[in-house]
């Protein structure tokens, strides 16, 4: 059990980090607007949350003008890509390993 569970990241804890990832995950790079839309978190909180990933180099900012308008864009790196599947990996097997036969 020690072994996957070392592999649990603490960066994931939270529900938002773990939506945040998750997003990413499928879409190659996705908007603030998106993220804060699909996850229903406030602007601040979602900040917040993606300074933390951004710090942890889990993922990476663009920032760019479309028009007049500022548009800031979101990246996993492939640091957090592989962060990310090793945590889900630890989960999964934290699951399998304490399921009960039915």
């Amino acid at each position: 059990m020690k072994d996957y569970l070392e592999n649990i990241n603490k960066a994931f804890e939270s529900r938002a980090r773990l939506g945040i990832m998750s997003v990413l995950m499928v879409d190659d790079k996705v908007d603030f607007n998106t993220l804060k839309e699909t996850l229903q978190l406030t602007d601040g909180n979602l900040a917040s949350h993606l300074r933390a990933l951004e710090e942890a180099k889990y993922l990476r900012v663009e920032k760019q003008f479309v028009g007049r308008k500022p548009n800031t864009t979101y990246h996993a790196t492939d640091e957090g890509r592989e962060a990310f599947t090793s945590h889900l990996d630890a989960l999964e097997q934290l699951i399998l390993n304490n399921r009960k036969d039915t």
